[in-house]
């Protein structure tokens, strides 16, 4: 990075503590930038990345100390009211409040909620109008060219976005220190993916639909979480920063533009300049309604990689734990609901789900020895002999498939809905019986 002016503030230790480590894995994204000298942080830009990990979320985190004192006990039926929640999903968020996050209260008596509460009504007076910056029509397209990455695009979120995310050992503290382990990646995965599909359906980020009302769901645990660790005494500020911190969350958001653009177009899968900046906005759309400062959006996706780029820079690589979420995320597939049942028309034939899971537990493990390479595998704790046999030929018959489908009048439109319809397919897969809800535990990533 370019030097010259000393830093005037302490920060966190973790901030650039294994640089040069950090700079060998975020190479590859300089040969998608244009400009690698504008990608190069200045000191001074360094220094203000550094203070993004002391920096929360002060509308949120307002009403994660209101439902913390005495007089907001019970007012999860006045964010249940305010959000236009089912009665179910105020259910599970009361049972979040009052078992995971807030369990040293539990035994405090509840009190009635408030007719009403001057931080809610802050923090929805703050995003029940669209920014000026927001166009409706540039969300619909966004969700259009997501639907089209199929089972790509989520392969691409997973593989690349979560998996490669592991590496960055001060993220995992957060997830490890609310007990992600224990809970089951199986579970996590199905509950992040119910959020991003609610997000990406046209409309559904304005205020009062689905997204919009997912998005302040999982910020207000951000805030509770946040809350909750830096009060522990085994969380270690003066190397970790804040926990759930901006700098934390705008690489979360990164992940939903940037790394899925990028892992789309290697897996084959075309995305014009148009449609990515589509994509770019929704995820700058909703990372503001997330409480990412406004500093950290970017407009475009080569702005977008440049803040990656300086993002990587900054973390820790990785540590057992990427190693312990590295595992249970390989054999996530194990815990999905894979039908025993083949349907071809009118003729069903018998198969084994495990089959299924074992299948793409192995594709999923190919993906991400793309990613990575043979060294991030190592450091996930995922076999070194991992070949990227799947992208290899997945790439080019995807990559044909679309050329052809894209030149026939309605193609883009039938890829569109083919496929939505096996995104909702996976997300049944992965929930079984159990009926898909939404996040239960904030989490820095994806998440």
């Amino acid at each position: 990075m370019k030097h010259g002016i000393k830093p005037a503030v302490s920060l966190p230790e973790r901030h650039g503590v294994h640089l040069n480590q950090s700079r060998r894995i975020a190479s590859s994204l300089l040969w998608f930038i244009q400009d690698r000298d504008a990608a190069e942080p200045s000191a001074a830009e360094w220094q203000s990345l550094g203070e993004t990990l002391t920096q929360g979320d002060p509308l949120a985190d307002a009403v994660a100390e209101w439902l913390a004192s005495d007089a907001g006990r019970g007012g999860w039926s006045r964010i249940e009211a305010a959000l236009m929640l089912s009665d179910e999903a105020a259910g599970e968020i009361d049972d979040e409040a009052d078992g995971e996050l807030n369990g040293e209260m539990h035994d405090k008596p509840r009190t009635s909620a408030p007719s009403d509460s001057a931080e809610i009504h802050a923090l929805l007076s703050a995003t029940q109008t669209l920014p000026d910056w927001v166009v409706p029509e540039k969300l619909d397209k966004a969700c259009e060219v997501i639907a089209r990455s199929g089972r790509t695009g989520m392969r691409v979120l997973r593989d690349f976005g979560l998996m490669a995310g592991y590496q960055a050992s001060a993220i995992n503290q957060t997830l490890v220190r609310t007990g992600a382990l224990e809970k089951g990646a199986a579970r996590r995965v199905a509950e992040t993916t119910k959020w991003w599909m609610d997000c990406t359906e046209p409309g559904a980020l304005l205020p009062g639909q689905a997204g919009w009302r997912g998005t302040l769901k999982v910020r207000l645990i951000h805030a509770m979480v946040r809350r909750q660790l830096r009060l522990r005494e085994d969380w270690d500020h003066d190397y970790l920063g804040l926990p759930v911190n901006q700098l934390d969350m705008q690489v979360t958001y990164l992940a939903f533009s940037v790394m899925f653009l990028l892992g789309q177009r290697l897996l084959g899968t075309s995305v014009s300049q148009k449609e990515a900046d589509a994509v770019m906005h929704l995820w700058r759309y909703n990372a503001w309604l997330m409480g990412v400062d406004e500093h950290l959006l970017v407009d475009d996706e080569q702005a977008g990689r440049i803040a990656l780029y300086r993002n990587l820079l900054s973390q820790a690589t990785a540590d057992e734990t990427s190693a312990q979420l590295g595992r249970a995320l390989l054999d996530e597939p194990l815990g999905r609901h894979y039908p025993d049942i083949i349907r071809m028309g009118a003729l069903s034939l018998p198969w084994r789900g495990q089959w299924s899971a074992r299948w793409h537990r192995q594709v999923h493990l190919s993906i991400v020895r793309f990613f990575v390479g043979r060294g991030g595998c190592k450091a996930l704790g995922l076999p070194s002999s991992a070949l990227p046999w799947f992208p290899l030929i997945f790439a080019p018959a995807n990559l044909l498939v679309q050329a052809v489908a894209r030149g026939i009048p309605g193609g883009k439109s039938w890829l569109a809905q083919r496929g939505r319809r096996v995104q909702k397919m996976q997300l049944q897969i992965m929930f079984g019986d159990a009926k898909a809800s939404l996040l239960k535990v904030g989490e820095p990533s994806s998440s």
